[in-house]
């Protein structure tokens, strides 16, 4: 599969968990913490779970956009939200993999309209076309 690239960003890590990522443009930069569950301390920073969770929630909006732009007669409303809730663990297979539910809230669409912009959306959403096959992946209108 090829992919007509049309946007391209580069972060650097340094320090792993326990480290710091930034973008090498300087938009983004963070302190990295390893959360308790996963052994670490804690405290202050993010985890890349915590960043891939609040990527592929605003890259869905983005696709529910998308689709509806190409018509079908729903319209996104400007309240619409996506909760992503990403879990980390070891897998049976070994090694480690990731479980993720996304909540999604469009605000007065009918549920059938909703449900089926969601169905399409994760078709569209580079995050869902990434994960799909080898993440659990839930969708839940809410």
């Amino acid at each position: 599969m090829s992919v007509k690239v049309l946007y391209k960003t580069t972060a650097k890590a340094t320090g792993g968990r326990d480290g710091a990522a930034e973008t090498l443009d300087g938009a983004l930069s963070v302190k990295l913490a390893t959360p308790k569950e996963l052994g670490g301390a804690g405290g202050p920073g993010n985890n890349p779970e915590q960043l891939f969770a609040a990527g592929y929630a605003a890259c869905f909006i983005g696709a529910m956009k998308a689709v509806a732009a190409q018509g079908g007669g729903v319209k996104v409303p400007a309240d619409v939200s996506v909760t992503s809730t990403v879990g980390i663990g070891p897998r049976s297979e070994g090694g480690f993999g990731l479980d993720i539910d996304l909540a999604v809230s469009l605000p007065g669409l009918a549920k059938a309209d909703a449900e089926a912009l969601v169905a399409k959306a994760h078709h569209v959403c580079p995050y869902s076309n990434a994960t799909r096959g080898n993440v659990d992946v839930r969708l839940t209108v809410v």
